[in-house]
């Protein structure tokens, strides 16, 4: 597998290079402050946890979480549209919506903090899969509701970015910008990605010697043997990206550029717990098994022990290369709703 350059060490957030034991301790306090704000401010956060006997300030190390009763899908949709979020409407600056495509959509809400979190934790994802300040970036994520769009548009530019917020359609006029205006970067689902070379292909144009060299897929499953042949076609490095609308959006895990062998997870900001999906029972790190994440800063729409059945083939745990200190999950083979 070819892999591409990875940031000197110094180009990377002070959070990705903290030691282990200072970041098992950033995260014990964030946690502990989720589950005190989940608590006083989300009536379904009080009535689990008194329901299980249990208070934030039982909390007292990372493996107590394991004890709090975790969010399940049917509890976002039982609690639609608002009953999740912790602030008053007054300090929202953005709602997002998941797609709804097994039920009732999930309703997202972010404060300026939690915009700013995003857009920086965005940053971060695509320095790791390869981009770089001063990039031009075509952005062919979905814009509007679907958090694809404005996550990577606002991430990029956060980075140092030029950003073309393409969307997503109008695919003739994907590659006419493309080759007019030269992108180093795309960003777009890894499906949408083969129909735009399907379009080059048709206009007699060989995506290979386009302006691209880096792709950042994500949004949908995708497997190895698209990335083969994404790289082969496009003659680019093919990087996935994960998130889901409820922990915040993409920009959760991204694969660094580097290795591509697996989605490091950004733990300052999302404490990933695995379980086994049939007893629930916690799963050692490097099993198969679903992963459920806790947020750790968010405001407007904390999540505890999010269950919402996104099944991964080895999670948590294999640190990443050149300082990072955060672990990693292998590629996401299943996931039911984002």
């Amino acid at each position: 597998m070819r892999l591409g350059a990875a940031p000197a060490a110094g180009e990377l957030d002070p959070a990705e290079r903290m030691p282990a034991d200072e970041l098992r301790a950033l995260q014990l306090e964030r946690l502990r402050w989720t589950l005190r704000h989940a608590y006083a401010n989300v009536p379904f956060y009080r009535r689990k946890f008194d329901a299980a006997g249990l208070s934030p300030a039982d909390c007292r190390s990372l493996e107590d979480l394991a004890a709090f009763p975790v969010t399940t899908k049917d509890d976002l949709r039982e609690n639609y549209p608002t009953g999740m979020f912790a602030v008053p409407p007054a300090e929202l600056r953005r709602i997002h919506a998941s797609s709804g495509t097994t039920g009732q959509p999930t309703v997202v809400g972010y404060t300026q903090p939690d915009l700013d979190t995003w857009s920086g934790l965005m940053a971060r994802s695509i320095r790791a899969a390869g981009g770089r300040p001063g990039d031009m970036v075509h952005v062919a994520y979905g814009y509007g509701l679907f958090t694809g769009g404005l996550g990577a548009h606002y991430g990029a530019e956060r980075l140092g970015c030029t950003v073309i917020p393409a969307s997503g359609g109008m695919t003739g006029r994907q590659v006419r910008l493309i080759g007019d205006l030269r992108p180093r970067v795309i960003m777009v689902t890894p499906t949408y990605m083969l129909t735009i070379l399907d379009e080059f292909d048709r206009a007699g144009v060989d995506a290979r010697a386009s302006s691209l060299e880096i792709g950042i897929f994500g949004a949908e499953p995708w497997t190895e043997e698209m990335r083969a042949e994404l790289e082969e076609r496009a003659g680019l490095h093919a990087v996935d990206i994960y998130g889901l609308s409820e922990v915040m959006g993409p920009g959760v895990a991204v694969e660094c550029v580097e290795s591509k062998d697996g989605l490091t997870v950004w733990e300052d900001h999302f404490y990933p717990e695995l379980i086994d999906p049939l007893s629930g029972a916690p799963a050692a790190a490097g099993e198969r098994g679903e992963i459920l994440f806790t947020s750790l800063t968010k405001q407007a729409m904390p999540l505890v022990l999010d269950h919402v059945g996104v099944r991964v083939q080895v999670a948590v745990g294999d640190p990443d290369t050149i300082e990072r200190s955060a672990g990693k999950m292998r590629r996401v083979v299943d996931q039911r709703d984002r």
